[in-house]
């Protein structure tokens, strides 16, 4: 199982998911889609990086708005990069913020 999301550059990044619940996230580093499914296809909310991918996604001061902003079902997923990699974890998450007009964050 996997999504793939588009970044401004044309990159793509290959990442794990989307799962139903944050349990199914890992506590490593990089950068985390809060996705909505509605009608069998995925729309990208809100996306961010972290070093620990589900304590960060658990705990978010945005959760109000993923729910405010999708009107089916909120789904996650994971694109894993280990510290010190290239590209960077927050240019992942710059080039995927530059293709989209997220409607979180």
């Amino acid at each position: 199982m996997g999504v793939t999301i588009t970044g401004k550059s044309g990159n793509k990044y290959n990442f794990e998911g989307p799962y139903f619940y944050t349990s199914s996230l890992k506590d490593k580093s990089g950068v985390y889609a809060i996705l909505c499914e509605k009608n069998g296809k995925l729309y990208l909310v809100d996306v961010g990086e972290t070093s620990k991918v589900k304590i960060r996604v658990e705990n978010h001061e945005r959760k109000d708005c993923w729910e405010k902003n999708c009107n089916g079902i909120i789904k996650y997923a994971a694109y894993y990069i280990e510290y010190g990699k290239k590209p960077s974890r927050v240019e992942v998450e710059q080039d995927i913020r530059d293709n989209y007009n997220l409607p979180c964050g």
